[in-house]
């Protein structure tokens, strides 16, 4: 099947969101079973009020569960996936600013740096961090610009097929 046809069928965004899915629930749920730790790494990006640290530490988890819930479920794909798109940007930044800063601070290589970005998969080399996280904004823009796969699990759906 050619790329295009293969877009045009929809299969393409139901396997992006059935993997953006699985790690959205995967990642968040590694971050809410530990919110302290959670909270102590959102801490050293100084990135947030120390107010709002503790909501952020308490919401981002569980936001991240709910939206892979939806992606996998097929319910407000495209809005989940644009919501995630724009969180993963904003995260991906966050990445970036740190590194730059630790790069900066040290003689280390900037792709030799390691440290954990609080994204739950514990210390990560920062090059390989920045590029699964363009993959999952690839898989995210997938889902919001392409067609939706003809089988989501909606009620919707199945009542329009019903005769």
């Amino acid at each position: 099947m050619s790329a295009p046809r293969l877009l045009a069928s929809g299969h393409a965004s139901l396997a992006a969101r059935a993997v953006l899915g699985a790690v959205f629930i995967y990642l968040g749920a590694t971050k809410a079973l530990d919110p302290v730790g959670f909270l102590k790494l959102v801490r050293q990006f100084d990135l947030l009020p120390p107010l709002t640290l503790n909501l952020a530490a308490a919401v981002v988890p569980w936001c991240e569960i709910v939206f892979g819930a939806l992606l996998l479920a097929g319910r407000f794909a495209r809005g989940t996936a644009l919501v995630s798109l724009l969180l993963l940007v904003a995260f991906t930044a966050a990445i970036v600013l740190r590194a730059v800063a630790l790069h900066r601070s040290g003689t280390a290589a900037f792709c030799s740096l390691r440290f954990d970005c609080g994204c739950g998969t514990g210390e990560v080399l920062i090059c390989l961090k920045l590029i699964e996280n363009a993959g999952l904004c690839l898989l995210a823009a997938l889902i919001t610009l392409a067609p939706e796969h003809p089988l989501p699990f909606s009620r919707r759906r199945a009542a329009a097929s019903t005769p």
